[in-house]
């Protein structure tokens, strides 16, 4: 790929993994809704209170945004799962494929059914009783007259469904399934946006690729041309077969390392893998999972490194919402983590990314604002933006409580775009990272906490419980713990935004490697 703009480069490597992960989970998903829908369908043609009913039910899920609907099956399965190894001494993993390809096939079942429904009932009553007339059993009729005749509607539906799910399956990332997503959610979180353009891109191609192969099935049907119809299964096994063949013969990775949804993640995940890989171990990348998510799929071995964070572990896990010193915390969530889910403590890396409100320097000074006390008195005036998790944390609730804030206005942003417009004076105030490198590049100033509101929040490495009595995983990592200084880290977060070089995750993570490297040299 000599030529080539490094990020082209490096979204092309991927795209091999994330569209044969994209095709299985859409695919599978597509067929389940298909193999639901038509029975139910069948059975509902003459049963008009079972048709309303099933109709109905199908219109409601359909309802549910999609991202809310592939979240929600994490926390059931992940129930079932543990009921399962009560029950049967054997659980399951709620992570990534199966909770996608439940949400998926439920999405898909509408329009299936809706088309079906619509091809049966829709049939000339004149053609049922023509079939009934030359000695045909009701049965006989709908599977020899009926269905074929609604096969080109039902068709349509099935069109109608794979595009729906071929585009939805693109929000599976936060839970953990590899998709074409990946592309999306990583390039908001790092502006990288040819990979945000690429994933849209190789989306909609495949979506419309899966569209006209379904349509060259639908107007052979029509036609009664077999011909036809064989073409378009030949088409769909080969753009199945060509997606997954790539996946199937790459070898399975010991080990597996999560990520959430921001651009530090993504840098620390990149930064594990080339430290395993360094030490001859294989290993992979789940980037962009939910908090929640990720502590319990660590919890539940469904990765088995990632970096979190003291503060978020101290406020929501163990529900404290006071502020106690470093190494109190730091003892605290470990022991918590050791003893009620049994994962690993490693040492913290030697940084701090706590949640700090920060204003725009000018604004500030022309204020008088210096800590988040003086900003209690302007801040009905002024609108605040935090990520999507910050204002239901109970962080944002204890800063509320010990400073009395009310804001004239809340708003929920990308953490990427919340620092341009505190700049561009969208808003006043932002829930900024201490180690977030566009505090200093947007010239925002961070406010004093004097009431030591917000807790710690250093950044830990946590090994999952099958891998307590493993050597090769901490032996390869334990020359991280201590070696990134928050000056180093907020370098790091800069340049993986364009603020030098190549941004990409795993180029700042070399260079990382690089620093540390030099460091110890010294």
């Amino acid at each position: 790929m000599t030529g080539l703009d490094p990020r082209v480069a490096e979204a092309l490597a991927r795209l091999p993994d994330y569209l044969g992960s994209h095709v299985l989970v859409s695919m599978t998903a597509l067929a389940l809704g298909v193999a639901l829908s038509l029975p139910v369908a069948l059975a509902s043609i003459r049963r008009p209170a079972l048709r309303a009913v099933v109709l109905a039910l199908a219109s409601i899920v359909q309802t549910i945004p999609g991202l809310a609907l592939l979240a929600l099956f994490y926390p059931l399965l992940l129930g079932l799962s543990a009921l399962s190894e009560r029950v049967l001494g054997a659980g399951f993993s709620a992570l990534g494929f199966l909770p996608a390809v439940l949400a998926l096939t439920l999405y898909s079942l509408l329009p299936v059914l809706r088309n079906a429904v619509a091809g049966l009932t829709g049939i000339d009553p004149a053609v049922n009783e023509a079939a009934l007339g030359v000695g045909m059993t009701r049965r006989q009729a709908l599977w020899m007259v009926e269905l074929p005749l609604a096969l080109p509607i039902v068709m349509a539906g099935i069109r109608t469904a794979a595009v729906w799910v071929v585009g939805t399956a693109t929000l599976a990332t936060p839970i953990g399934q590899t998709s074409l997503g990946n592309y999306i959610f990583a390039g908001l979180q790092t502006q990288n946006w040819v990979f945000v353009l690429f994933g849209c891109v190789a989306a909609a191609l495949l979506a419309l690729a899966v569209d006209q192969l379904l349509a060259l099935i639908e107007s052979g049907l029509g036609a009664r041309r077999r011909a036809r119809v064989a073409l378009g299964i030949l088409g769909l096994s080969l753009v199945c077969l060509g997606a997954l063949a790539p996946t199937w013969s790459r070898p399975q990775a010991r080990y597996v390392i999560g990520a959430k949804t921001f651009g530090e993640q993504y840098i620390l995940a990149a930064l594990i893998e080339q430290r395993l890989r360094d030490a001859g171990l294989s290993a992979a990348r789940r980037e962009g999972l939910g908090s929640g998510v990720i502590l319990e799929a660590l919890a539940t071995n469904g990765i088995d490194v990632y970096v979190d964070y003291t503060g978020t572990i101290w406020a929501n896990q163990l529900q404290r919402d006071d502020a106690a010193p470093r190494a109190e915390v730091l003892a605290a969530v470990a022991k918590w983590l050791q003893e009620r889910r049994g994962i690993k403590t490693l040492g913290d890396l030697g940084f701090e990314n706590a949640y700090a409100l920060a204003m725009p320097r000018r604004r500030a000074e022309a204020l008088g604002i210096r800590s988040i006390a003086d900003l209690a008195r302007a801040a009905p005036q002024l609108a605040i933006a935090g990520d999507y998790e910050f204002f239901s944390r109970p962080e944002w609730a204890a800063i509320r409580s010990a400073y009395g804030l009310a804001f004239r206005a809340q708003r929920q942003m990308q953490p990427e775009f919340m620092y341009p417009a505190a700049a561009a004076g969208d808003v006043d105030v932002v829930a900024a990272y201490t180690s977030e490198g566009r505090v200093a590049q947007y010239d925002l100033v961070v406010l004093d906490d004097p009431k030591h509101a917000i807790p710690p929040y250093d950044a830990i490495l946590l090994l999952a419980p099958r891998d307590a009595n493993d050597r090769a995983l901490p032996d390869a990592l334990r020359p991280l713990v201590g070696a990134i200084d928050v000056a180093l880290m907020r370098e790091a977060n800069l340049r993986a935004t364009g603020g030098g070089g190549d941004s990409s995750p795993e180029a700042v993570a070399r260079w990382i490697l690089e620093k540390i490297g030099s460091r110890k040299d010294k």
